[in-house]
């Protein structure tokens, strides 16, 4: 762990910038994240750090706005370090190079091949942020040229891809698909080859590899002009088969980049797009083709990944070679949750084969899935703000995306009663008026009401505290106290006895009265299925609603569930 002192001072002055960044109250959560996100090494002492920031933050409480702002900048906060901060997005973000108040447009570029997860954050919420910003445009614009017979393109996601940026709340201004463009890439490829910048190439593909990380021209890369546009005209014309031939940039054969030696810009393909059919056989790369469309589509600023550099490099090189002014590139690093798995490859699989239900199964990571959960595209869209356009690398725990849904939900979230694998349970001697109780529907929250619940003398009890408890005296949270039996239960009810209503510094057990109990199925994160009892009132909770189940976590009401039908379905949120 670093020095106590430098340690303490990172604390505070995150801690104080995001008291700043939030109206004064600040967030444990993204503070811890962003610690561990730059330290690695303080995750073995992740406890530790979280009570420093917890007294940080209560240090920080009692100080005015103006005091707090004075000492982010004496400890070297964001304004002292970096420029301007814009504080409504939560992070650090640079001004836009040359950019002009609506006249900035910018573009998103997904490849068609399954639903927007988490992993696509930065490219809808970063870009949609400064068309914000600068009052600008935001295009969607589908990477949809021919791939591999392993990376093919699936028709359905089109729509779906939309409806997930709708979703998202950064619906684009418009919507283009490369498969419709490609006659504009051509007759860029012609001005590359008159300028001497291409050749065509017959190399097989082996060939073609040891020869760019050895440096080896191959032997048609000393074609005239005139036979390189033999060759290409021939490419359009069907007079070679897919594997034949390709069109190849030319760079220099030492650059020390071995894959930035004569990079492929066309190739040959008769596989059937799912949109223009065979209409097309000629398909470029997808670096050629954005030299092409940003320029043709007015992009003005390019934000993407960094690891997208060498397309930067390729853009840039064709550009120069045409005399063609392209619009700059800004980068963001990796952001990763580590609790998401998150395969594309793997979850297309899994969701045709049905093993996986749907794009909205929560193992997918899917924006529709984190819906289906409960967790609102405004979380999502905090958290991913949260870290800026940061050049570095960053993994973070999904704790800081719940902490931020946690934020948002739980002032407004109902609470209700839900025991896993429950035990039947009669307590003898409760008194008859705590047969029935007044609950309040959230602790915190007086104006979202009470409801009345049937409790005793019959209740239901997760196995696994009465397991945990076998002997002791607890209490039924906010009813009674009991006595619980010493042996492990059996299949039939328990009979205990109700001790007192005196409220003991004892274990507390969340319970639910037998009377009006419905069964619940509990969707987890992992697709597993888990069985238990709810109270009665859930019987009427409509479609999507979102709940707290005490001591378990925020839930949502699963977007099929019927009224009145059984079991109540319902699919984890966090905790």
């Amino acid at each position: 762990m670093p020095e106590s002192e430098e340690l303490d001072r990172r604390i505070r002055r995150l801690v104080l910038q995001n008291s700043v960044q939030h109206g004064g109250v600040a967030r444990p959560g993204p503070v811890l994240a962003r610690l561990l996100a730059t330290d690695p090494d303080l995750r073995r002492q992740s406890a530790t750090v979280a009570e420093l920031i917890r007294a940080a933050i209560a240090s920080v409480a009692p100080l005015s706005p103006d005091a707090r702002a004075a000492e982010l900048a004496q400890l070297g906060g964001p304004e002292a370090e970096r420029g301007p901060v814009t504080k409504d997005a939560g992070g650090e973000f640079p001004d836009l190079p040359g950019a002009e108040r609506g006249r900035v447009v910018l573009r998103m570029a997904p490849f068609p091949s399954g639903a927007l997860h988490i992993g696509n954050g930065r490219m809808i919420f970063v870009n949609d942020f400064y068309r914000r910003r600068y009052d600008g445009k935001l295009l969607l614009v589908f990477d949809d040229t021919i791939g591999s017979e392993e990376k093919r393109l699936d028709p359905d996601t089109f729509d779906i891809i939309e409806r997930d940026l709708e979703l998202c709340d950064a619906k684009p201004d418009a919507v283009y698909y490369k498969s419709d463009l490609i006659p504009h890439h051509y007759p860029w490829a012609r001005r590359v080859i008159e300028a001497g910048g291409a050749y065509v190439c017959v190399c097989p593909v082996d060939t073609l590899r040891m020869n760019r990380v050895t440096g080896t021209p191959c032997p048609e890369r000393g074609q005239e002009i005139g036979a390189t546009l033999d060759g290409w005209d021939r490419m359009l014309g069907g007079g070679y088969s897919p594997g034949e031939a390709v069109l190849r940039l030319r760079t220099d054969l030492a650059d020390p980049d071995p894959a930035f030696r004569d990079r492929v810009l066309f190739r040959l393909s008769d596989l059937e797009h799912p949109r223009v059919g065979h209409k097309f056989r000629v398909w470029p790369l997808l670096e050629f083709s954005w030299a092409v469309d940003d320029v043709e589509l007015g992009i003005t600023h390019v934000i993407r990944g960094k690891d997208l550099v060498i397309e930067d490099r390729m853009q840039r090189y064709i550009w120069d070679l045409l005399g063609v002014h392209g619009p700059p590139f800004l980068h963001w690093g990796l952001l990763r949750v580590r609790e998401a798995k998150i395969s594309k490859s793997k979850s297309y699989a899994e969701v045709k084969s049905g093993a996986y239900d749907g794009w909205a199964d929560p193992r997918t990571w899917s924006f529709r899935s984190l819906d289906r959960r409960g967790i609102t595209p405004e979380a999502t869209r905090r958290f991913t703000l949260s870290f800026g356009l940061s050049l570095a690398d960053i993994e973070v725990p999904a704790e800081t995306l719940y902490s931020e849904n946690r934020a948002i939900i739980d002032p407004t979230t109902p609470r209700r009663a839900f025991v896993e694998d429950p035990i039947a349970v009669d307590v003898v001697g409760l008194p008859p008026e705590l047969h029935t109780t007044i609950l309040r529907n959230h602790p915190d929250q007086p104006a979202l009401g009470t409801r009345t619940v049937a409790a005793g003398p019959a209740f239901w009890l997760a196995r696994r505290d009465v397991v945990a408890n076998l002997g002791q005296e607890i209490r039924l949270k906010d009813l009674a106290n009991i006595q619980l039996p010493p042996t492990p239960p059996s299949d039939a009810p328990v009979s205990v006895m109700f001790t007192s209503r005196e409220n003991k510094r004892i274990p507390r057990l969340q319970w639910v009265g037998r009377s009006g109990a419905v069964p619940v199925d509990l969707l987890g994160t992992e697709g597993e299925h888990r069985a238990g009892i709810g109270e009665a009132a859930l019987a009427d909770a409509p479609a999507r609603e979102v709940l707290q189940f005490e001591r378990v976590g925020f839930v949502r009401i699963e977007a099929d569930q019927v009224r009145g039908a059984r079991p109540v379905r319902v699919c984890f949120g966090h905790p």
